[in-house]
């Protein structure tokens, strides 16, 4: 009895890190933007997505051949409703109860849909018709869904352009004259227990400010780190800026209990002369940082010892799009299946990309004093666990967890041995 007391506790001590282990990428997601002609066949893309660690897709519209393609994996999925369908789903109870029965229903329960996306970035398409109708369209949806598919969120997605303010993070804030609409939105979410969705962007934080310091600042770089004047604590990377605006934009409108999903983020591996920063180097520098970052379980300086559930823009190259090259440009992989370059996804793949080379100077510390530009200056890079006194880092975030876990499986095996 003695002895098998002594594995259960050692069992429960160890838990935390076999279910990490685990889930270790349960968080990480990828869209699969349908502007193209010249995308792999869906069985194609159900192969792919099994064959790498991505457990997540999200989908911008209906897509019944993918749909069914998934329906043998374990990704999940979220379900896209695009824009021109908003008037539709708005207009009556009835007219999403049609939507759902024709775009959901039939392929349920696999794979699973535990979210729909209502709308993408609608408050600031351009188009003044929508922000009107997404609230309606979601509750329309979520009734149609009432007796159904009960389990469903209902949810929307948002660009960072509906902050008025993101630096320093801690004051971050939304636009004053979106709080007519967005308001009853957050209180829709909050009350069915939905998450509030948006796509941060580092490398447009970049293109508005192409400094060096800038620029490993948003590549997980190794960088000074930047403080936050009022909260005292240190970025070292834009995204987990971006996220804690975020997360401090909706704490002041009293949402603080409202989960955070990012639905998009990447960096173009192509762009056109004027389009600082857009090159492979980057986007491998970018996607694999944040891969790291996400597996680490470190968190953001705000929301802390959890990742936030993270959907890599894109799978694939859209060729069909409009605008610069760089809007081409973001994919993963290329239509005949093989990589763009690897940012450790893959299952096959048993280490993880090369760190990005660092800066061959170390960035020069803010001194402007402009605090609503960079913040101000602050310490080595909070990815790091250990560093030597010349201020590289020995070991990192993600490597710590790793050596934490095997050096705890060898301390039950060992003690398995010597009670046996």
């Amino acid at each position: 009895m003695e002895k098998i007391t002594l594995h259960l506790l050692l069992l429960l001590l160890l838990s935390p890190f076999l279910l990490f282990s685990a889930r270790s990428q349960s968080f990480i997601g990828v869209n699969y933007g349908e502007e193209a002609d010249n995308l792999p066949s869906s069985d194609a893309t159900a192969r792919l997505l099994q064959s790498t660690t991505i457990s997540k897709l999200r989908l911008y519209a209906p897509d019944p051949a993918l749909l069914r393609s998934l329906a043998s994996t374990d990704i999940t999925v979220i379900l896209g409703v695009p824009n021109s369908d908003l008037p539709t789903l708005a207009s009556s109870s009835s007219a999403a109860s049609t939507w759902a029965s024709s775009n959901l229903l039939p392929f349920l329960p696999s794979p699973s849909i535990p979210l729909i996306a209502v709308g993408n970035e609608a408050l600031n398409s351009g188009d003044p018709s929508l922000p009107p109708l997404l609230l309606p369209a979601m509750q329309n949806l979520q009734s149609a869904l009432s007796s159904t598919a009960p389990q469903i969120k209902i949810s929307t997605v948002h660009s960072m352009a509906i902050l008025s303010q993101s630096d320093p993070p801690s004051a971050g804030a939304f636009h004053s004259d979106l709080s007519s609409v967005l308001s009853p939105i957050l209180h829709f979410l909050q009350d069915n227990g939905s998450p509030f969705m948006i796509n941060p962007y580092p490398f447009f934080a970049y293109r508005s400010d192409p400094r060096p310091e800038t620029l490993a600042f948003c590549l997980f770089q190794p960088n000074p780190g930047r403080v936050d004047p009022v909260s005292a604590l240190t970025y070292s990377n834009m995204f987990d800026a971006q996220v804690d605006a975020i997360r401090s934009a909706l704490d002041a409108m009293g949402f603080t209990n409202l989960e955070i999903v990012v639905a998009e983020t990447g960096w173009p591996y192509k762009g056109d002369a004027d389009e600082v920063g857009a090159s492979v180097d980057n986007a491998k520098a970018f996607n694999g940082g944040l891969v790291g970052h996400l597996k680490s379980m470190v968190g953001t300086p705000k929301m802390p010892g959890k990742s936030v559930d993270t959907y890599i823009f894109a799978l694939y190259d859209e060729d069909l799009k409009a605008g610069p090259t760089s809007e081409r440009s973001f994919g993963l992989f290329r239509p005949d299946l093989t990589m763009t370059y690897d940012v450790g996804l893959s299952k096959t793949t048993n280490s993880s990309p090369a760190s990005p080379a660092s800066p061959t100077e170390k960035p020069a510390c803010e001194t402007t004093g402009n605090v609503s530009s960079s913040f101000s200056c602050g310490q080595p890079s909070a990815e790091c666990s250990v560093t030597l006194p010349d201020g590289s880092c020995l070991i990192s975030e993600a490597a710590g967890v790793k050596l934490l876990y095997w050096i705890s499986f060898c301390c039950l095996f060992f003690h398995l041995v010597l009670i046996s």
